[in-house]
């Protein structure tokens, strides 16, 4: 078998493996050996082919893996706007029931509903925000009694 070839082979068995677990570092590898074959193609000597490989590779992993891990470790994305108030606490204005009620959300009054249609929620209630449905905040009681 060609040189080429087996450097192909060997960047293939990498790639799978790197497929099955994910850890990056064998796809650098496979990066490596694919360098390996196209010199080889090119009628490059063992040494060199070695050398392509451990060159490209290292390469692969001192400029690519920094960026993953980086990657890895950003912060969730931020809510904003009106799912930013989702799983906040908030204080009923008036009394809320499934026709009518006004609560305090993060400084503003807001339409709001309970989840439970059946559940009728006082004035001066602590609540949660369950969800937000158009303009209308969906609650629910922060102490259930």
């Amino acid at each position: 078998m060609a040189p080429w070839a087996i450097w192909l082979v060997v960047a293939g068995v990498l790639a799978i493996a790197e497929v099955l677990t994910l850890t990056f570092v064998l796809g650098m590898l496979a990066g490596g050996a694919v360098a390996a074959a196209v010199i080889a193609a090119l009628s490059g000597p063992a040494v060199l082919q070695g050398i392509g490989f451990v060159v490209v590779s290292g390469g692969l992993l001192v400029t690519v893996m920094p960026m993953a891990r980086r990657h890895r470790h950003l912060p969730p994305l931020l809510r904003t706007g009106s799912a930013a108030l989702v799983g906040s606490r908030g204080t009923a204005i008036t009394q809320i029931d499934r026709h009518s009620g006004l609560v305090r959300l993060g400084g503003e009054n807001w339409t709001a509903r309970p989840y439970d249609d059946d559940v009728v929620i006082p004035a001066g209630a602590e609540v949660d925000v369950y969800a937000i449905d158009g303009a209308t905040a969906v609650i629910h009681p922060a102490n259930p009694s």
